[in-house]
Order: C-alpha cells, then structure tokens, then sequence
C-alpha cells in the first residue's frame, strides 16, 4: 500500500500555500490539480518530501514563465537559422547555447517535480516513481534532442562543420519547446485575473507571426538551394542575393509571406521555379485554413461581447410589437420598457443564473452579506432573534426598478412586501379619479406589509421616484418562518401595532377599518395569554384557510378578526368596522351596537346565512347585523 509520504491529496498543500501567500487567486491553479470528488483530503500531512517541488509553486511557475520566454526566441531563431546558415554558426551559436543550457536545467527539475495520479487524483511525491514517468514519456526523449547542441558536438568530434544543412533541419527539433506556449495560453484563458479576449487576441497574433516567419524562412531556404540562383522568387529582383545583407532578403521574404497570406498578391514578388510553385500551392492552402481559423475565432470574440446587447434589442422589439398590437397606454408602454433595459443593465449585479448553481450556504451567505444590515433597520425585525434574521435574509430577492415605475398598485391582491436597499419610494392613493400624495420612504423602509397582514388589497400605491433596489419576501415563506418563533412574532406584533400607530394622520383616514381597530391592538392585550402569540400573529398573515385552534387558543383571548355591517346584505355596500372577535353573541350585539351606532338582534353572513355559533366564523368573515 503506498504510504502518505508517497502520495498525497494536492488540496492541503494548496491551501497552505495559499495561506502563506504563494498562491493568491484559485483561478491560476490548474482544474487538474483539484482533486477527485470523493477524494479523502488528509489535512493532518501538509509537508512535501525533501527535494520535491509541487508543480503549482509559486517560483516553479516564475520558472516555467521565463522558460516561455526562451521558447519564442527558439520559435524566432531555429527557421531563421535555417534559411541563414551564417548566423547559425556565428552571432546566434553562442546565444543558442545559454538557451539550451536553461533547457537542460528544467529537464533536470523536472525529475523533482510531483505528478498527480490520474487514477487516484492523488500526488506523486516518490523521487523514483517521478523519474520513471518521466524516462519512459515521449517528453524525455523529445526535451533531450531538442536540447542537445548537436553540431557543436559534432564538430567536437570531428573538427569540421559538415552536414550543415542537417543540423539546421535537426535545430527545428526545438520548436517542440512551443507546447510550453501553448500549456500557459491554456492556462491563461482559464485564469479570471486576465481578460479572455486579449488573451485570445494575443495567441491569435502569435500563430499568424509565427506562421508568416516560418513560411518566409523556408521559402528563402528554397531560393539559396535552387540550382540556378538568378532563377528564383527573390533571384529576379534581387542581382547577387546571397551575397546581399542578411536582413534585406529576410524582409524580402516576410513580405512576400505576409502578401501571399494576406490573399493581396501584388505579383511584384511570386514563384519562379517548380519547387516554389509547388510551395506555393501548400502554403495558399494553408493560409485558408489559417485565414478560416483566425476569422472564425475572432468573430466569436466580437459576438459574444454584443450578445447581450442583441437579445436586449429583441426583448425591446418584442415589447414594441406587443405594446402595438394591444394598444397600450404610452405610460404603460414606457415602463415596461424602462424595466427591461434596466433588466439588462443589472444583469451583471443580479446574476440569478450563477446564483442558482451555488450551494444554499453560499447563497446563504451572500445575502447575508448584501442584505442583513437593511433587514435588521427595518421597523418591523427590530429586537428580533438572530435566528429569525438570518433566515429573513437568506429568503431575500433582490430587484432593481427604474425611476417612476410601480411596485404596487392600489387594490391588487397582496403577495410580498418590500424593503427598500436604495433608493427612494412614493407612496401615493388614487382617490375621485385623482392620484393623491401620501408619504416619501427611504432606505430600510417597508412597504406592502399592511395589505399582507391583513389579508386585504393593497390600500396605497408604491412607485419609485429614482432608480431604487428592493429585496422582496413572499408572505407565505415569511409565514412558514415565523410559525415556530412565538417570542419574535410577539415583538413582530409589538413593531407592527407601533408602527400602526405612529402613520401619518392622512394615511390612516384612508383605511378606515385601521382606524377602528387601533384601540383593539393594545400589548397589553396581546401579552395577556401567552398561548395566543403564535395564532395572533398567524391570523395577522392573514392566512384564511388555516385549521381550527384548539379550544385554549379560541377562548378568553383575541383570536380571529371579523368586519361587521349594520345593514342587511342586500341593502347596500358600505364600509364596515374591523373587529376582534368576542366570546359570545351577545358581546358580538354590544360591539356592533358602540361601533355602528344601533342595536341590532339577527347576525348573518354575505349569502344571508344566519350565524348561530362563533366558532364556524373564520378570519375575515364579513358579518350583517341588523
């Protein structure tokens, strides 16, 4: 069995090096370095064996970041030496040999470099089992001969420089060097820290210049090969060129690479001979597939940087043509359209799709970060549990409205409230046909929570002044919250009858039942049995489908809310008196008779049914007393 000090999970060594400041972003950590799910992580053995570097170190990465650097010298200078032969045995030998002497450094480190198991996700930290791997890939064999001075060893040996046209051919064997470039663009891409377009526009860039080098290189190796020199591309425009400066006929040659891929074809410089006609031919064939790479990539590019902006221009249609076809309102029209520019303006800061694919405690935590501190502002869950906080804001959805858009209307039937984030609100009442103004809201102000207590529409419009965020519960999660938290719906109740209270004079003239029932809502009432917190403030949910409470929470205390007329059911629709109801009918006949002004002997419902038992009356129940 292999022991830990053999392998070992790569995910604590992250970690600590993490923590000690090797690795600051987790994005530049390659995904195989992660481990498997199901991988047992053994925190307890964080310690690499002696003379073993972890490939995600942090100076092993400046190692392999410098080596890249010398591969694009490499992938410059081997199709240069090529076509020049002077220079590969002159001003570029010495260069080349510190170059390839950094090579055979990295090949000697790689033996110390621990290897993740693909098998068990598990890291290799074995010396022996890290040079095995490594004799016996193809990365050895390859990393030796592209390192290797081959003709300076030659002429070691031998003491002459023959055969140079073989060792120009073998010096490409350092273009294997090039998957290094390819391996840190792969990661590059991968790493947030950097932009993907200019990452992608980068190695585009590089493929072009390296192709058009390496075309431009060979096709002057052709000319300076061909028999009859004076007959070839460069021969008939340039008298004696082999004898001519270096890097004259090297931009010769780019020239004519960079025109021929271009697809420009000025004609002033083209293929002479057999050979370079048949180069030629190749080579425009691989500039289609090079043209067709390079077009298609950064088309992709562009269009995903404007998708957004085009699915925004087709919602917009959308709603033009929806807007025409039904005939609406212009002011209609406009807000719709507000809210979905603003859709996807905020798209960025709402990110519901990413949301959703995040575990619930990170989501939790999240909205615990954006929305606790507004939440614990709020009137309402003042004094509240931790507990109940914590939730709250888990269950928070944010939304962002554009300025003068309505958030709720007047008369519709309730579902959520609202706390204000940022912004500012107009509370507003349509009254004779004239829209009337009530009150300002500012940040961590509720909204909507009247009509959502007591089960009733909306009495006020709510409509945003500038552009304002907002996070929104349903009643029926808060319900499902607040259920198993008697002591907060008690202090919920408290805030809720105080802040009741403390409403402007002209917002409580336009609820008149509120008016009524004020004197009913006392603390002290409430407090007086313990056993009815929890039903209270269920009934203030205005949950009318809720079960029967048990005989203790139905007696001697406040437990359903009924709104009485004093007028039989087909005499009229007027206003009636929201009441708590009493114990008994003839409490019920009292009441009635101190709120509406006469006394009254029969009690019956909407349809005329005549109630004989308090107890079949549900919350809410609309009661004739006449």
């Amino acid at each position: 069995m292999t022991s830990w000090t053999e392998t070992t999970s790569p995910l604590p060594l992250l970690f600590r090096r993490r923590s000690s400041g090797e690795i600051r972003n987790l994005a530049s950590v390659s995904s195989s370095m992660l481990p498997a799910f199901g991988t047992v992580v053994d925190e307890g053995h964080l310690q690499l064996k002696k003379f073993v570097i972890a490939p995600y170190d942090r100076r092993y990465r400046w190692w392999q970041a410098f080596l890249v650097l010398l591969v694009i010298y490499s992938a410059w200078a081997s199709p240069f030496e090529l076509a020049f032969k002077k220079v590969a045995t002159g001003s570029l030998m010495p260069v080349d040999l510190v170059v390839d002497a950094f090579f055979a450094v990295d090949i000697v480190l790689t033996f110390f470099v621990a290897y993740l198991d693909k098998s068990t996700y598990l890291l290799v930290l074995d010396h022996k089992k890290i040079a095995l791997r490594y004799v016996i890939s193809i990365y050895f064999a390859m990393d030796i001969v592209s390192t290797l001075p081959i003709q300076l060893i030659y002429r070691m040996f031998t003491g002459n420089s023959h055969y140079a046209q073989v060792f120009g051919f073998l010096n490409l064997l350092r273009l294997w060097r090039l998957r290094r470039v390819s391996e840190l663009f792969k990661r590059l891409e991968k790493d947030t820290r950097f932009s993907y377009f200019w990452i992608r526009y980068i190695k585009l860039i590089c493929v072009t210049l390296f192709a058009v080098h390496s075309a431009g290189c060979f096709y002057f190796w052709m000319a300076t090969h061909h028999k009859t020199l004076s007959n070839t591309w460069i021969g008939t425009q340039v008298n004696d060129f082999e004898h001519k400066s270096i890097w004259l006929c090297y931009t010769y040659s780019i020239y004519w690479a960079t025109v021929t891929l271009t697809t420009v074809g000025y004609g002033d410089l083209h293929a002479v001979n057999s050979g370079e006609k048949i180069f030629s031919i190749f080579y425009m064939l691989f500039n289609i597939g090079l043209f067709a790479y390079l077009v298609g990539n950064m088309t992709n590019l562009i269009v995903h940087s404007a998708v957004r902006t085009l699915f925004m221009r087709d919602a917009i249609n959308e709603i033009f043509r929806y807007a025409r076809k039904n005939r609406l309102p212009e002011g209609l029209k406009e807000q719709m359209l507000a809210h979905m520019q603003l859709k996807f303006k905020t798209a960025e800061l709402q990110q519901e799709e990413v949301l959703e694919d995040l575990p619930k405690a990170i989501r939790s935590s999240i909205s615990q970060h954006l929305f606790r501190r507004t939440v614990e502002k709020t009137y309402l869950f003042k004094g509240v549990s931790e507990h109940l906080t914590v939730q709250l804001a888990s269950e928070m959805k944010a939304e962002y409205f554009p300025p003068k858009f309505d958030i709720i209307l007047q008369n519709e039937i309730p579902t959520d409230f609202y706390i204000l984030v940022f912004g500012a609100l107009d509370v507003l009442k349509y009254k004779n046909g004239t829209e009337q103004f009530l009150s300002k809201l500012g940040s961590a102000d509720l909204v909507g929570e009247i009509g959502v207590f007591f089960n009733t529409p909306q009495p006020f419009t709510v409509r945003t002044k500038k552009l304002s965020q907002v996070i929104r519960i349903s009643h029926h999660h808060f319900k499902e919250m607040v259920q198993p938290q008697n002591e907060d719906g008690m202090i919920m109740i408290k805030n809720f009858i105080q802040h009741l209270k403390d409403l402007k004079q002209e917002m409580l003239q336009e609820i008149p039942f509120l008016t009524e029932s004020l004197d009913e809502l006392n603390i002290e009432h409430i407090q007086a049995n313990e056993n009815t917190q929890y039903n209270e403030l269920v009934n203030f949910h205005g949950d009318t489908n809720m079960e029967e409470t048990n005989e203790t929470s139905t007696q001697g205390a406040i437990t359903l809310r009924v709104i009485i007329h004093g007028h039989h059911p087909d005499e009229g629709d007027t206003n009636g008196k929201l009441i708590h109801l009493p114990e008994s009918m003839d409490d019920l006949l009292r009441l009635a008779e101190k709120k509406l002004g006469k006394r009254g002997s029969t009690v019956v419902m909407g349809d005329g049914s005549q109630v004989e038992e308090l107890d079949a009356l549900r919350d809410n129940d609309h009661l004739f007393i006449f």
